[in-house]
């Protein structure tokens, strides 16, 4: 079930789901592009977790978007 997207650029998405393979649920955190048909596509750019590391996830991405808002998102 997809969850969200985020626009990466023109022709790419990060696209954020949870599904179920063998009994196990996880998210899946995944990039996709456009194929020359015009249809989105999943690349092998991104990562499957289990639900056990979902917070675990959440909290080290908070700190690093923490670290980019002191630090500034720009080059130095």
């Amino acid at each position: 079930m997809l969850i969200g997207e985020i626009e990466k650029n023109k022709k790419e998405k990060i696209c954020i789901s949870v599904d179920e393979f063998k009994g196990f649920r996880f998210c899946d955190v995944r990039v996709y592009f456009i194929n020359p048909s015009g249809e989105w596509k999943p690349t092998k750019k991104g990562i499957t977790f289990n639900a056990d590391n979902i917070d675990e996830i959440i909290n080290i991405l908070k700190e690093a978007s923490k670290e980019l808002h002191i630090r500034g998102t720009t080059k130095s």
